[in-house]
């Protein structure tokens, strides 16, 4: 069965990649602003702040799959500043300067930028309204 151009199967495993994306980004913000599960708390007002709202808010909205489109896109934008800024001065390859997963999730979301949430989402719901 196809759905918007995707199978059934092809849209259950990008709302799930979404789900799983938003759930581990956000617990990034959570670290940084709550110490929670580990960590320890940042300052709201700095940079690491900044970054921890933006995990903290955009991983939840990509939870729901709400305004997944603008929201992916600015992580990502978040995420190449990331690698940019804390790895790539660090040594030429990802794996070697720390920044493999800033890479990973720049390019995920990326890609949840175009695809959008998938069928389980909020963003399908509204649009049926």
């Amino acid at each position: 069965m196809k759905h918007g151009g995707m199978s059934s199967l092809q849209g259950a495993t990008l709302s799930l990649m979404r789900l799983v994306c938003g759930l581990l980004f956000g617990m990034h913000g959570t670290q940084k602003l709550l110490a929670f599960p580990s960590g320890k708390g940042v300052e709201i007002l700095s940079l690491m702040g900044l970054a921890g709202t933006l995990e903290l808010v955009g991983g939840a909205l990509l939870l729901l799959g709400l305004f997944t489109r603008p929201a992916a896109f600015i992580l990502s934008g978040m995420m190449a500043v990331a690698y940019f800024t804390a790895h790539a001065n660090q040594g030429l390859y990802p794996i070697a300067n720390g920044g493999e997963l800033a890479v990973l999730y720049c390019f995920a979301f990326l890609y949840l930028s175009v695809a959008g949430a998938g069928p389980a989402s909020l963003d399908r719901i509204l649009r049926k309204l």
